[in-house]
Order: structure tokens, then sequence, then C-alpha cells
């Protein structure tokens, strides 16, 4: 199921959807974050893996890292890469899939994935590949969405009006479950520090933050372009209830907060 070409096929396509860009403004902190938590070191040899448009390369390329970075979808490089050369940033960009990772064995000082390698279909073998290319004494960082809050919820609630998903696949958000981070990472860490943390997505009204993710998120623009005008008036409705009940906030605004593991695990 996870090397079907029509499965990359579709994934590639749906991550070509939306306004992927503005998602990335929102966790671009969080990159920021988890490069500054790996202690980077200037000339320290940096894979970003499922890039997206870069938010880690560039907080890498920032402290002084070699950087590549990599995703599946030609949008997201070509994306990535107009706004690595429009820093002025060094950074190598490449085309790969996070589970056949097209890098030697040992290569690099740091691979990492921000909100990124968790989508891939088959996550034992995205384990294997992050640690395969990292050096030993390497540094495996990631960030992953966890099942609580509202992306969780979000996703869930996308999942019921689609079709069902292929037989065993995973959803990505056990790759934000402590035990579960465990799990796939036995015998391939010397050490393992998880870090429970929380995203938020604000904005100035409810009506603000639908229409937000309706136009930017590229799973959101791939159930929709399935959807007649009825069943897209019903996920509306069913999506602003939702996000009404987990608003943080009170006052007309909109404050949806998502939890999160930042992950770092010592390659053995």
């Amino acid at each position: 199921m996870a090397d079907d070409p029509e499965t990359k096929e579709a994934v590639r396509w749906m991550w070509s959807l939306g306004d992927y860009g503005a998602i990335a403004a929102h966790l671009e902190p969080h990159a920021i974050e988890l490069a500054q938590r790996s202690r980077l070191q200037a000339g320290s040899e940096v894979l970003d893996v499922a890039a997206g448009n870069g938010n880690f390369a560039i907080a890498a390329a920032r402290l002084g890292a070699t950087v590549v970075a990599t995703d599946l979808t030609p949008a997201m490089v070509e994306m990535g890469q107009a706004r690595t050369r429009s820093l002025g940033l060094p950074i190598e960009w490449r085309e790969a899939d996070a589970e056949h990772l097209p890098f030697a064995d040992e290569r690099f000082d740091v691979v990492a994935s921000v909100f990124g390698a968790m989508f891939a279909p088959d996550p034992e073998r995205v384990a294997l590949e992050l640690f395969r290319v990292a050096k030993r004494g390497g540094l495996v960082a990631m960030a992953n969405y966890g099942p609580k809050g509202f992306l969780g919820r979000f996703t869930a609630m996308l999942a019921e009006h689609g079709p069902p998903p292929p037989t065993g696949m995973h959803s990505p958000f056990e790759w934000g479950v402590t035990d579960e981070v465990h799990r796939r990472f036995k015998g391939l860490t010397a050490s393992i520090e998880i870090y429970p943390q929380a995203l938020t997505f604000e904005f100035p009204s409810l009506d603000a933050g639908w229409e937000f993710w309706e136009r930017a998120n590229p799973p959101m623009g791939a159930m929709l372009s399935t959807l007649d005008a009825e069943q897209t008036a019903a996920l509306r409705e069913e999506g602003k209830k939702l996000m009404a009940e987990l608003n943080q906030v009170s006052g007309g605004g909109l404050t949806l907060e998502s939890d999160y593991l930042q992950v770092l695990a010592r390659k053995a």
C-alpha cells in the first residue's frame, strides 16, 4: 500500500492544493524551537524530511548548518526553493520520498521532520530511513501532531465525510503519542527525549478561521473537490460547530489549540 504509485500520486496532488505557505507561517515558531533544541552547530550537516516550504531547513541554515531539504510533492519543492532563494540561503532542495530517502547511510548529523514525515503511509519504514541516513551518535528530531485538540478532531471529522482509508492505514496522529514513538524507535536509539507541546491557531472570528482553513488546508481542498454543494454546506456547518466547541477564548475571537510532541532521538 505504501509503495502503490497511485497512492503516492494522490498524496502529491493533495499537498499541491490550498495555500500551504499560509499554514506554514503558523508552524514556523515551532520549527525554530526544534532547531534550537537540537543544538545545531555551524557546519552541521542537516536533512529536513518532508520539509514543506522549508521552516526547519531555514531555521537550521540560519544557525550555520549545511542543509538539504526534501519533499515528496514537486509543488512544495518549488515553493521551498523560491522561498529560500529569496532569503539568500544556500539550501539544496530535492524531491524525495520519506520512505525511500536517496542518501547514503550515516550521512547527516541531524535528520529532522516538522509535521511532515508523520504523514507518510508506512511509519515503520519512515523510522528506519530517518535513522539510516543519520550518523552514529547523530540526532533524529521530529515535531508530530498528536490526536488531542483541534487538528486531531478536525481530521477525524473530515474522515467521516470521505471514503474509508485503505486497510492497514495508520493515522498520522499516532506519531504524536509518546508510547508509539518509543515503539517505532525501539532498538534504533541510544537515548530519546520527548517534550509534549501545544500550538495554537488564532483568528479574529469563527468565520475568519473557517475561511482560512477552507482556503489554505490541502486535505480540506482535496475533500471539497469530492463534495457537491449540499455536502459542502453540511461539512461547513459541522466544521464551524467543532471550531466553536474547541474555541479557547470568548468575545468573538477564535483560538484553536492542538497538542504535539517534540522528539529528540540520539542514534545508537
